[in-house]
């Protein structure tokens, strides 16, 4: 807890859970506003002073209530500003800007959810006073507000007044979205309140306040000379009191506040007025307000050792996703900037469902689905856009706000008189968005298991976008391909384009899960996918030609290099050496201009290694480690990652580790990381970067983590960094709670390495393969090598189904048959002498023996303690474990568990050697490292793969296995406002 790391330029001191700012510069008031945001899902506050200072950017956004404004169609409308407490002096009025700061520090608890701030401050005519304030948004109840000060008389005797206002006089950036109804005060137990209107979509607010003067004693007790009264001043009440402050004594204010929207109740402002008198001190909202946050951190907290600002920055950011998505409305989502600032105006992009959702999906599904429900209920909107450009089905616009219809803005308007403006097109031709939003939802489908949302819910939105696609294809009847022309991809670099590969496999993609969805809903739920076949008109001819779709669709990919084409014609631009253009603190399209960067290969942010990250998660086309590298070598360096898109550092991270280059998985990290508490990209002060954060989380878990998910539920594969002694965090997986505790790996911690047999130690595949040709033969099936190939790591029985095909057998004749080639292959193993060990083998297994590390095989052959014993190894060997030892066969962790057990050691002491896939899946199941023997392409999802074990040592599998970063000092360009 007392380590600590510093910026300077930002005064920012950072601890593992609190940020501490030890400076007041008026230059980053903006910046900093946005960084110290609280909220609870309902609503966010920016950091403002409750004092107020000139210029500020008083703010509190409530989730859902958008109201209608100029150009940019809706954007969430200011709130009432709640905040204020104004304290005066001898009519000496306290702040920042008048007056001398003798000490300041502002600190934010991420665990409690606590913003404090301690200023002792000298006015004009040299009155020392301290200040100490509090505030919180109630994550107990998403209603309340509070704040506390206590005043200290330093060096004086003097009465103070004290004013606690609900101001209505606020705006966004100079337009006021509201019009005054109402206001009053109750005088028996003090309390004002505010009721006002949205202009356009008449949103009723209610906001009702509290001011307590308390004596700080041995007993907290109400201050016995403090009265309060009411300062009627229209769409400006208040509650003023006067009390004497004597020097060294403290008294302490307490501010509670309550709101409510006709989005919640009928009459916000009297529910509001009531709440308030139930409320309960401001200790004991505090008490219910930290259990709450302690209750969230329990499931979404991450565990960071040996990186303090690397710890403080991933809770930080996972801080401000959690304060910006509401635990119960589904009508609303998360907008680009969160809650914390006017930046894209509150609008939802495919941030939400691409970079925030799986954070909440597997640490918070209920808010995932919450999410998810909002695009359901948007859905309606998603069909007035589709035929306002005469299609069918469901175009989910790229900005949505309340009701789902398209809110991006066409023109951004230049400040300049003369310069012109600038047509925005990605309202018309960034479409992906409705194939990101189906691969949100069937992620989370897959992590939850959430049937019954996916039947009533998910699967509409799935279907009738799907049908949106069906219609927006086309047909080239030149090339006989369907191509998707005119789209904006992932980069926004480049605005018309023809055949963009992320748009195009995406659209494959959403169109092959639109099948699966809708058979699973005939033999699940057979009403609602009737129900569905009606609403949408999904008829057979749909379903046939978005399976001609998914089959013939163009995707600019060369099989022969593994190069992806971002778009058709994107090798043909100009080249770009994005080195050349260094030191710069400006994005390349600002450099080069809109059309010099759209006719350069100059990307804003990745565009196929976005799609290779989205693929990657259940290893689908054409995501594979040689794939991977082989764009990742072409695409990465030509990307703007530093000043392009704050959405590119995090994906990077997550590839850099997947290929092994840590230390600069780290770099791209720390750039995600810090983008807003460092203001790296100098925006912070629109608001938080909410897609960054997102993919912040998935850089850790994903990337460092080395998560992947399998049908048996995540397993991970660590890439640390070298300095991180310690990674721990929790997933929910279809019920369950997974939790990883991942450390780096040393020698000392290994204590066995479990073998395969067949081509691992020795390669008895072609006395397999003559025992199954002869029984094919003899069966007269047709069999070969290549069939034989497929049946790599699969057990007898699973084999010979696999050789029969559709053949029908009966049980017995099954177990005729696997008796017979086991009798071919026992013959044939009789040949086997140690000159059939594979090259290194011997080598190595002495070499183990030698460092006292346990060696086990674990063999599905139930001939392996023969076959052992003719390789003349037995006596190097401590446990044989073969197909009798387990009934359940790899990718079933059974065999490697029961080695494990068999040599007394825990599966995170072991290593697993194999050469087949499933056995890589298994192993990883038990939570064992593994080495992978053969080619990347089939054994990627190892730990470390090698060729074989020729000239292997102990020391290189320990090297292989162990993180390849080494810790070292970032200096990352800071942006210039």
């Amino acid at each position: 807890m007392d380590a600590t790391a510093h910026l300077h330029l930002s005064h920012l001191i950072y601890s593992d859970w609190t940020l501490i700012e030890s400076e007041f510069n008026p230059t980053q008031l903006h910046y900093k506003e946005t960084v110290f945001t609280i909220g609870n899902g309902y609503l966010g506050t920016r950091g403002s002073f409750e004092e107020g200072y000139p210029g500020a950017r008083n703010s509190t956004l409530i989730a859902g209530v958008y109201d209608a404004v100029p150009v940019v169609y809706t954007e969430l409308a200011n709130c009432p500003d709640w905040l204020g407490l104004i304290i005066t002096i001898d009519e000496e009025r306290f702040r920042l800007d008048q007056g001398e700061i003798l000490s300041y520090e502002r600190s934010l608890d991420l665990y409690q959810g606590l913003l404090s701030r301690q200023v002792c401050w000298r006015s004009p005519s040299g009155k020392i006073l301290e200040l100490d304030f509090e505030r919180l948004a109630s994550l107990a109840d998403p209603h309340v507000l509070a704040l506390r000060c206590r005043l200290t008389a330093i060096n004086f005797d003097a009465p103070v007044t004290i004013q606690a206002p609900l101001s209505g006089y606020i705006d966004n950036q100079g337009y006021s979205h509201w019009q005054w109804i109402d206001q009053g005060y109750s005088s028996d137990n003090p309390h004002i309140w505010l009721h006002l209107r949205t202009r356009a979509s008449a949103i009723e607010l209610g906001m009702a306040c509290s001011l307590n003067v308390l004596e700080w004693g041995a007993e907290r007790v109400p201050h016995q000379e403090s009265q309060s009264e009411y300062i009627n001043l229209l769409n400006y009440p208040a509650l003023q009191t006067r009390v004497n402050l004597i020097a060294g004594q403290p008294v302490t204010l307490e501010k509670r506040v309550t709101v409510y929207t006709s989005r919640d109740v009928a009459n916000p402002h009297e529910v509001a007025f009531s709440k308030l008198d139930e409320l309960p001190s401001y200790n004991e909202l505090k008490t219910a307000h930290k259990k709450a946050w302690a209750d969230v951190w329990t499931n979404s907290d991450i565990i960071i050792e040996g990186d303090i600002q690397a710890q403080f920055a991933v809770r930080y950011n996972l801080f401000q996703l959690l304060i910006s998505a509401s635990q119960d409305d589904d009508q609303v989502s998360i907008p680009a900037k969160t809650l914390s600032g006017f930046g894209y105006r509150g609008h939802v992009f495919w941030d939400t469902e691409i970079f925030i959702l799986p954070f909440l999906t597997f640490t918070q599904p209920t808010i995932a689905r919450n999410l998810l429900s909002y695009r359901y209920h948007t859905l309606n909107g998603a069909r007035r856009k589709a035929k306002s450009e005469n299609y069918k089905g469901a175009m989910f616009p790229w900005e949505s706000a309340d009701t789902g219809d398209e809110v991006t803005p066409r023109w951004a308007i230049s400040g300049n008189h003369y310069d012109p403006d600038t047509r925005i097109w990605c309202r018309d031709r960034e479409i992906h968005i409705s194939a990101d939003i189906a691969y949100g939802i069937w992620h989370y489908w897959q992590a939850t298991g959430d049937d019954q949302w996916m039947r009533d819910y998910g699967a509409e939105v799935i279907l009738d976008s799907a049908v949106f696609w069906g219609c927006r294809v086309e047909w080239n009847s030149r090339e006989e391909r369907y191509e998707i022309r005119h789209v904006i991809g992932a980069d926004e670099y480049h605005e018309q384009v023809d055949n963009n590969a992320f748009t195009n496999r995406m659209i494959q993609w959403h169109l092959e899960k639109a099948l699966t969805v809708y058979q699973w809903l005939q033999e699940n739920h057979p009403v609602r996918a009737d129900e569905l076949a009606v609403l949408l008109k999904l008829t057979r001819e749909r379903f046939a030609r978005w399976q001609d779709v998914i089959n013939n669709l163009y995707f600019p990919f060369d099989a022969t290099t593994g190069l992806i084409e971002q778009y058709q014609g994107f090798f043909e631009l100009e080249d770009i050496n994005l080195a050349a253009y260094e030191p710069r603190s400006l994005s390349m399209q600002v450099i080069l201009g809109i059309e010099g960067a759209n006719q350069r290969q100059v990307l804003k942010q990745p565009d196929v290694l976005m799609l290779l990250y989205l693929m990657r998660k259940r290893g689908e086309f054409p995501y594979n480690k040689t794939v991977l590298q082989t764009n990742w070598d072409y695409y990465a360096p030509r990307t703007d990652i530093t000043y392009g898109s704050s959405l590119g550092p995090a994906i990077h991270a997550i590839l850099a580790a997947d290929l092994g280059e840590t230390e600069l998985a780290y770099h791209y990290f720390r750039q995600a990381a810090l983008v807003d508490l460092e203001d790296l990209r100098g925006n912070a002060h629109e608001g938080i970067h909410g897609a960054c954060a997102g993919g912040l989380w998935q850089s850790v878990v994903f990337g460092f983590g080395g998560v992947q998910l399998t049908n048996s539920g995540p397993v991970a594969t660590p890439n640390l960094p070298s300095h991180w002694t310690r990674l721990k965090f929790k997933l929910h997986w279809q019920g369950q709670w997974h939790e990883f505790d991942l450390r780096p790996l040393s020698s000392e911690q290994i204590g066995g390495v479990i073998f395969d047999l067949d081509g691992v130690l020795t390669d008895t595949a072609e006395y397999h393969y003559r025992g199954w040709q002869k029984l094919a033969d003899e069966e007269g099936i047709p069999f070969d090598r290549q069939k034989n190939d497929l049946l790599r790591g699969l057990p007898r029985r699973e084999s010979l189904l696999a050789i029969l095909g559709d053949c029908t057998v009966t049980e017995d004749q099954l177990q005729e048959m696997m008796e017979r080639k086991n009798r071919y292959y026992v013959q044939l193993i009789e040949e086997i002498t140690p000159a059939d060990l594979l090259p290194g083998v011997n080598e190595l297994l002495e070499e183990l023996q030698q460092k006292e590390i346990k060696i086990a095989i674990a063999s599905a052959s139930k001939n392996a303690q023969t076959v052992i014993e003719r390789l003349g190894i037995g006596h190097l060997i401590d446990v044989i474990c073969d197909g009798y030892s387990v009934q359940r066969s790899k990718p079933a962790p059974d065999l490697f568990l029961y080695a494990a057990c068999q040599l007394d050691l825990t599966p995170d002491q072991c290593i697993v050697v194999e050469d087949a896939a499933s056995g890589i899946d298994a192993a990883s199941l038990a939570g064992m490292l593994t080495v992978g023997l053969g080619p990347v392409e089939r054994l990627g999802k190892a730990n470390l793969v090698l060729p074989n074990l020729e000239n292997v040592h102990w020391a290189d599998l320990i090297a292989g296995l162990s993180p390849k970063a080494k810790a070292n000092q970032w200096n990352l360009p800071v942006a210039i406002s």
